[in-house]
Formats: C-alpha cells, structure tokens, sequence
C-alpha cells in the first residue's frame, strides 16, 4: 500500500511568514510551482499559500504585494498529512476539503508536497 511519503514530492521549500507574496511569487516562478508552504522561524508549518492567493486575495482587492506577508494570508485551518499515511486518507482529505495540495509532515517538520 503506498503512503504519502511514497506519493510526495520531497524537499518542499517554505516561505518565510515575513517575506512578501511579491518574494512567494518569484519563488513560486523560479520553483515552477503553485503553491509553497508558509514557514515560521520556528521552522514549522504554519500556512500554504497559493499563486491564485496572491492575485485574488491581494491583487484583485487593491493590495500591494510587496508589501503584504505571507503570515497576512494564512487564514483557516491548515490541512496536513503524515507521511506514513496510506494513500487513501491522503484522497479522503483532498477530496473532503476540496483542495489540490497537501503538505506532509514528519515529526512535526514538512518533509514535502503532494
């Protein structure tokens, strides 16, 4: 049966809950992806912000990406799963919360994306 670690995509990189979705969206450009997770100094999860964030949510209301932060734009609860999840729970999470991406955690550390 495959976990989530076997379905992941490791290595995931954070960004700062300080830095400006103007930072995310060149880190997101220069990564080729969607989304990144929002890291705190203390090296834990605590949000995902998505491309569709920033120009919903900041742009299209008037903000200024480069001044508005990552930790500004997590709202809500964080969903996660553990890396020894089996697969079906990761399906039964993304398809319960309507969401494409999922964080995995390892001992309380991100240790990638699906």
């Amino acid at each position: 049966m495959a976990t989530a670690r076997d379905i992941m995509h490791p290595g995931a990189e954070c960004i700062g809950e300080n830095d400006t979705l103007a930072q995310a969206a060149r880190r997101m450009r220069d990564l080729h992806v969607g989304a990144m997770p929002i890291c705190g100094e203390d090296d834990r999860l605590h949000g995902i912000i998505t491309d569709r964030d920033i120009v919903v949510r900041c742009v299209a209301e008037g903000g200024d990406p480069s001044r508005v932060t990552a930790r500004e734009m997590a709202r809500g609860t964080l969903i996660w799963v553990d890396a020894t999840a089996d697969h079906r729970e990761v399906l039964r999470l993304l398809e319960e919360h309507k969401i494409r991406r999922i964080p995995v955690i390892e001992g309380r550390r991100l240790v990638g994306m699906i």
